[in-house]
């Protein structure tokens, strides 16, 4: 009968609806970040679903991390593949990513209206010392993984020092990985699939490049083009996002301030699913909804690319010191640049001693006792009404 019901196409449609299913409830309830996205899927599909192994979700989720891209939307992505193919592949990402889409697009919509509105800047100036608070815990977390040895520390500390004195943060990321792969295997040489994880990023860069150097005047095609190169060479959190949209779109395009940047960063962290869906909000900000359409495609786009290249490589990958080396090189590096851009911003929510004080207590709290960062979000919000009304 099973055999009858998979050959006639059922299994497959009924996998399908299935992964589809799934993955819009994740998307739609999915707060904390990636590494509480990736918990929740564990949840459904190893211990209650039983669609794939304890090792195999291992596999997974080691094979997300030596790509660029968002590694929970990239699980989701390899998880609808492994459940219902490639038609799986698609569906499992897009429906993990519409629930934010939709719900950043109007916030996007909101604060266009109301943004300039006095209530709102002070909902903001109490939220934003809060994100900084959050992605200085995330830094700490994510550094007590990274930082394996003294050479990669100073890796990182190298990539935030040139990014203070201007150098690409693109550049700044593979050099990065170059000297850890290099570092890891200066008795090696050995054949490794680096190479073609390295071809696809370096030529979405170089078209994006190419598009930046011909206008740096508000187009479409450029904003498209900008994020599908920050999709395409983006490792580690979705946090170190931040130094290469602060590259782009602060300083090299000049589209958007520093407080827009910094707004743009709260919505992302208030709504469920991908912190990349930032792209969302910004590409409305700057080109309405078609802006908001060019610029989530265009960062996540390589994300499925990505996931649908390297899944059949999964067992190579695992086993490839190179490949390992090269990961360990731009994890340090991406924190290095997450450090100098929190840095940065940190100088514009901080303004006065009230929001130094509640960035600290809200790291503080994040540190000590593990307090979701939503409700920190939402008190920070509560106290700038509140410093508003009381004058």
């Amino acid at each position: 009968m099973e055999s009858e019901l998979a050959s006639s196409g059922y299994i497959s449609r009924k996998n399908l609806l299935e992964a589809a299913a799934l993955f819009l409830k994740l998307g739609t309830i999915a707060f904390g970040g990636p590494a509480a996205h990736i918990a929740l899927m564990h949840e459904e599909v190893v211990k209650r679903r039983k669609w794939v192994s304890e090792q195999h979700f291992l596999d997974l989720l080691g094979a997300t991390n030596l790509i660029p891209g968002p590694n929970s939307t990239e699980m989701a992505i390899h998880l609808g593949l492994v459940r219902a193919g490639w038609w799986g592949l698609v569906l499992a990402g897009v429906c993990f990513i519409l629930p934010a889409f939709l719900i950043v697009l109007a916030f996007a919509w909101a604060y266009l209206r109301f943004g300039s509105s006095p209530q709102v800047e002070w909902l903001l100036y109490g939220v934003k010392p809060v994100i900084i608070a959050v992605i200085l815990q995330a830094l700490w977390s994510l550094a007590k993984t990274a930082v394996k040895s003294l050479k990669l520390a100073l890796v990182g500390c190298g990539a935030s020092m040139l990014y203070f004195l201007g150098f690409n943060e693109i550049a700044l990321l593979f050099a990065g990985g170059l000297v850890g792969m290099l570092a890891s295997n200066l008795q090696r040489w050995k054949q490794s699939s680096l190479g073609s994880f390295l071809f696809a990023p370096t030529a979405l860069w170089g078209l994006a490049g190419i598009a930046q150097a011909l206008s740096s005047s508000f187009s479409l095609p450029l904003l498209f083009f900008t994020f599908l190169k920050i999709g395409s060479v983006l490792y580690g959190s979705g946090y170190v996002l931040l130094a290469f949209l602060r590259a782009d779109f602060v300083l090299r395009l000049g589209w958007l301030t520093d407080q827009q940047l910094i707004d743009a960063v709260a919505v992302g962290q208030v709504t469920p699913g991908p912190v990349f869906t930032t792209a969302t909000f910004i590409g409305y900000l700057l080109g309405g909804l078609p802006g908001a359409v060019l610029a989530t495609v265009g960062i996540f786009l390589p994300a499925f690319v990505f996931v649908a290249l390297s899944n059949p490589l999964i067992p190579r990958i695992r086993n490839s010191a190179w490949v390992s080396g090269f990961l360990d090189g731009v994890n340090v590096a991406s924190l290095g640049l997450m450090a100098a851009v929190t840095w940065q911003l940190g100088r514009a929510a901080m303004v006065d001693l009230p929001t130094a004080l509640l960035a600290v207590l809200s790291l503080a709290l994040l540190v000590r006792f593990k307090v979701n960062s939503t409700w920190l979000i939402l008190g920070g919000g509560a106290f700038g009404l509140l410093r508003a009304f009381l004058g």
